[in-house]
């Protein structure tokens, strides 16, 4: 097959892919389909609506879970034009452009969704550790701060990679998701593609830095959990981690089982990798409202306050 020159990135197109195999059933598919985005969508804009418009919720746990929500829907509306077209109206078709500039914001998102469980892990600490200094270590600003500078850091990360898979030259053009990941698209590359492995590693290695500083967190955590005399106090403290530890968990087990899917276990149909891929980007967006929704009493009766107003 005749090398795809990449000097007209203009010209050059991708080829997309829905389900392996059940391209037949995608008509289907698409009925239920865009409701796995809207129920995302509508749950993360009433997360961020109620820590708006509700002053109780104006304080630094709610600021970094504000952060998770626009992470989860950047992360949502990154994947939904290409996989909305393949189901709805069978549009196959990327252009170079479009896909190097989706890909940035799906891995922006996913490292910024990372950077902020583990500021969230350390917010955790805080509030067990140091009950009576909280509020004047985690002030607004500080969080704002924060929040500012992992942007920052998570958009110098990742800017190179699109600027990576634009000096390749690419054989077949056919990925295998409905969407553009940098590790896909560097894949069809018939030259040297070494820069774009070692940085994309380097990029994937912070999400792990990041979870391992979640876990050091919670090892403090237990720590000062332990010194507390109290069982019931212990139970109490140990309660306001178990929204944060499900979000972890959402997040990083299907990330974690792609991953090892990818390089141990290759021989699997397409379909299971294009599946748990699908799972990573659609299961944190949806799961992570509900379970804040239901764990947070705060934000529980602001929501069934509003939706059941008491007579």
């Amino acid at each position: 097959m005749s090398p795809l020159n990449n000097t007209n990135i203009e010209v050059l197109r991708f080829l997309l892919i829905g389900i392996p195999g059940r391209e037949k059933s995608h008509i289907w598919i698409s009925i239920p389909f865009p409701s796995v985005y809207l129920l995302p969508l509508l749950g993360n804009f009433i997360v961020l609506f109620f820590i708006k418009t509700e002053p109780s919720l104006h304080e630094p746990m709610y600021y970094f879970l504000s952060m998770l929500s626009i992470a989860d829907l950047g992360l949502s509306l990154s994947s939904l034009p290409t996989t909305l077209g393949i189901f709805l109206f069978r549009v196959y078709e990327i252009h170079a452009a479009a896909c190097f500039t989706q890909e940035f914001f799906i891995h922006l998102f996913t490292v910024t969704e990372a950077s902020v469980l583990s500021a969230t892990a350390f917010d955790r600490y805080v509030t067990i550790h140091y009950p009576l200094r909280y509020s004047t270590i985690l002030t607004s600003s500080r969080v704002i701060k924060t929040g500012v500078l992992l942007t920052s850091k998570n958009v110098v990360l990742i800017l190179p990679l699109p600027f990576l898979l634009q000096r390749l030259t690419y054989c077949p053009n056919l990925l295998s998701h409905s969407y553009c990941l940098h590790q896909d698209v560097m894949k069809l590359a018939c030259s040297d593609n070494r820069a774009n492995v070692v940085y994309g590693f380097c990029a994937a290695l912070s999400t792990i830095l990041d979870l391992l500083f979640i876990i050091f967190s919670y090892i403090m955590i237990l720590k000062a959990v332990l010194g507390i005399a109290s069982p019931r106090e212990q139970f109490r403290a140990l309660n306001t981690c178990i929204s944060h530890i499900c979000a972890v968990l959402i997040f990083y087990v299907p990330m974690m089982s792609a991953a090892m899917l990818h390089h141990f276990a290759k021989h699997v149909s397409p379909m299971t990798h294009v599946l748990m891929a699908d799972i990573f980007l659609l299961v944190p967006p949806l799961m992570n409202p509900i379970v804040y929704c239901v764990k947070t009493h705060q934000i529980r009766e602001k929501v069934v306050g509003k939706l059941f107003p008491k007579s």
